[in-house]
């Protein structure tokens, strides 16, 4: 099934199921000042408010625009008001389009599901750091050109260290990162996806990228050539 992934800034994207439509499967998440919190699997459409806590939506797509994982989103800035002078200033920031707010589930939907058949997605296939090369498009990820046998779980944990290589996650951000916060699972799940990662990664050759942090969780050590 293919994904589809929307975020939002707003409080509105912590209450959204996600949606079923033929082959698609539509996911909801928060987009943070950071970025996204989650994993970005298949299309990524962001809807960033004009107006956010932290700073201001024009920033926020500047950063989406800088970050790898983002910059082939497209986005769309949520207005307060049709303002000429704001759409312009949207679009210079390298928004691909806007829209008035408020927002709801439908309006989004709708929206994406319009465009949907439109967008060719452009977003990398490759991630390659230093020995690294993890194929999107293959689901398969190598070590020096040996293939590293990871179970489907296992890939998409990679993938998620890999985009936030040389940062300590915790545990309960990993599980938040793969989207398995429902149902819930204990914390402890976690160790049991990292074993099986280290061990095909060493079988691989690439020995323990994986740091353990004491009292904290884990960081994907960025590998050099």
């Amino acid at each position: 099934m293919e994904i589809v992934s929307i975020f939002l800034t707003g409080e509105m994207a912590d209450s959204l199921d996600d949606f079923d439509s033929g082959s698609s499967r539509f996911v909801f998440a928060r987009l943070t000042p950071k970025g996204p919190n989650r994993l970005v699997e298949g299309t990524m459409w962001a809807f960033v408010d004009w107006v956010m806590d932290d700073l201001s939506g024009l920033e926020m797509v500047r950063r989406l625009r800088a970050d790898p994982r983002t910059s082939d989103a497209h986005v769309t800035m949520v207005l307060e008001q049709d303002d000429a002078e704001d759409r312009r200033r949207a679009l210079r920031a390298g928004a691909d389009d806007y829209i008035v707010g408020p927002l709801n589930r439908t309006i989004v939907l709708d929206r994406v599901m319009a465009l949907q058949s439109k967008h060719q997605r452009s977003s990398t296939s490759r991630i390659e750091i230093g020995p690294l090369c993890i194929d999107m498009a293959a689901l398969r990820a190598s070590w020096n050109d040996t293939i590293i046998d990871l179970r489907p779980n296992e890939f998409r944990l990679l993938r998620f260290f890999v985009e936030n290589s040389d940062k300590v996650l915790t545990r309960s951000e990993l599980i938040e990162g793969l989207g398995k916060q429902e149902p819930p699972i204990d914390e402890r799940t976690v160790d049991v996806w990292i074993g099986r990662l280290r061990r095909a990664l060493k079988a691989a050759g690439a020995g323990n990228p994986l740091r353990t942090v004491r009292s904290l969780g884990y960081v994907f050590d960025s590998p050099r050539g």
